[in-house]
């Protein structure tokens, strides 16, 4: 079994590494969300207990 050479080792790494920061930009840039439903879902609700001992 042939062994590879370095130059062959280093642009499968550029190739591997460029695809994943391609992947990760695209994710990161693409994802959208509607920011009243966000803003809404943070309020609490609290509610006063008197507590009668």
């Amino acid at each position: 079994m042939p062994q590879m050479a370095p130059i062959s080792w280093l642009t499968l790494f550029f190739i591997f590494s460029i695809t994943l920061m391609i992947f990760n930009i695209k994710n990161y840039f693409c994802f959208s969300y509607n920011s009243n439903e966000a803003t809404q879902n943070l309020i609490i609700k609290q509610s006063k207990m008197n507590w009668k001992w």
